[in-house]
């Protein structure tokens, strides 16, 4: 059965060390689809009737790519299952997704709805101000943070070892941040004992990231940030964009400032390679006032 071949096929990419979050999410989507139709094996009508249902034709394509190389998979050890083909919705060309840059307000906005979540007098409310707190002052990846443990937490700072590249490295935190998250601490720790995350939802276990996120969409919509259910609008990740931008955008002037900073930003988001902290940047008009000053100094026979 598909769902059986499913779980081996997830069960391989985990012990390889995958995380396959969003992977193994649309597959149980399509999985689910296709077995309510009485399908045994994956079919490519089957297979282009489910991706065609996505909104966007991007996420029509990631849907294709994704249960092409279940098919792939399971084809090779059973020829009745078929694998579509990979432009059978169109060749998709490569466009780079424009993040949204948080403004400290917007930042502000969102946590002062979180402060308002239900229940009152709860851990909730508390831990989704800290969550967005940590990220914004941080530019931690999510998964990052909700792999937390008190432990964690030295005089030094943050050691984050939950990492994407398996590579623990150092936070310090700005002082206001290390209070913040020494108050959360003090309520958090009333609340439960039985685990040492530090980031835990109401029944004392830790957040998990689909409630995050799913708290999160809710409260940008609340705000006003995003638009009704189902609509794109800034993320939850975008908050790491917005702390490397940010960052540079407070940078001191001139070319070998930029270049330390460059470096440390990319030690400091954990970057196996600074040209992968090159992604997280984006133009801002701070930084296109910044860059057409040092454009003009080099125009007029200064340095840049």
């Amino acid at each position: 059965m598909l769902i059986d071949d499913l779980g081996r096929y997830v069960a391989l990419h985990c012990s390889l060390g995958f995380k396959f979050r969003t992977q193994r999410y649309l597959l149980h989507k399509f999985v689910k689809f296709a077995a309510s139709r009485g399908d045994r094996f994956v079919t490519t009508a089957r297979v282009l009737a489910w991706a065609v249902e996505a909104p966007t034709p991007e996420q029509r394509r990631n849907r294709l790519l994704t249960i092409r190389r279940f098919a792939i998979a399971m084809h090779a050890e059973d020829l009745h299952h078929e694998v579509p083909a990979a432009d059978a919705l169109g060749r998709g060309l490569f466009k780079r997704k424009l993040h949204h840059i948080y403004r400290a307000e917007e930042i502000q906005r969102l946590m002062s709805a979180a402060a308002a979540l239900p229940p009152a007098g709860t851990i909730r409310p508390r831990t989704f101000v800290m969550l967005l707190g940590l990220l914004a002052a941080t530019g931690m990846r999510i998964s990052e943070a909700l792999a937390l443990r008190v432990g964690d937490l030295t005089e030094d700072g943050l050691i984050v070892s939950m990492t994407k590249f398996k590579k623990s490295r150092l936070l310090p935190l700005h002082p206001s941040t290390r209070t913040a998250l020494d108050e959360y601490l003090s309520v958090r720790l009333r609340f439960a004992r039985t685990n040492d995350a530090i980031l835990i939802g109401n029944t004392g276990a830790p957040l998990s990231y689909d409630t995050a996120a799913g708290v999160f969409r809710k409260l940008s919509r609340q705000i006003g940030l995003r638009a009704g259910s189902g609509q794109p609008g800034p993320r939850i990740h975008d908050l790491r964009h917005s702390f490397a931008v940010r960052s540079l955008e407070a940078c001191a002037f001139g070319r070998e400032s930029v270049s330390r900073h460059i470096l440390a930003l990319s030690t400091y988001l954990g970057h196996a390679h600074v040209t992968d902290t090159y992604w997280y940047l984006q133009a801002t008009p701070t930084l296109m006032a910044q860059i057409g000053a040092a454009g003009e100094a080099l125009q007029c026979g200064g340095v840049a």
